[in-house]
């Protein structure tokens, strides 16, 4: 899920960046902020931090096994090449 206190803290630094001449109503685009990037936010697919990493270790994993196999299927085809030429 989305961290609040992360979309908090980037609508405060948002608002941080208006001109001086509309820092007045900041709290009020402060929360502008937070809730156009919550709207936005929860409309995209996104995976927290523990499921990307829980798939990169099962794709780490498939990938060592893609290419053990790669390497036994040379072997073999090495061998039969070797045998069907004696």
């Amino acid at each position: 899920m989305i961290d609040i206190n992360q979309i908090d803290e980037l609508a405060r630094r948002l608002s941080e960046l208006v001109p001086p001449e509309l820092r007045e109503s900041r709290e009020e685009l402060r929360g502008a902020f937070r809730s156009a990037l919550q709207a936005g936010l929860s409309k995209l697919d996104l995976v927290t931090r523990e499921e990307f990493d829980v798939q990169r270790a099962v794709l780490l994993r498939t990938r060592e096994k893609v290419d053990t196999l790669e390497r036994l299927v040379e072997s073999l085809e090495a061998r039969l090449s070797g045998s069907g030429e004696a």
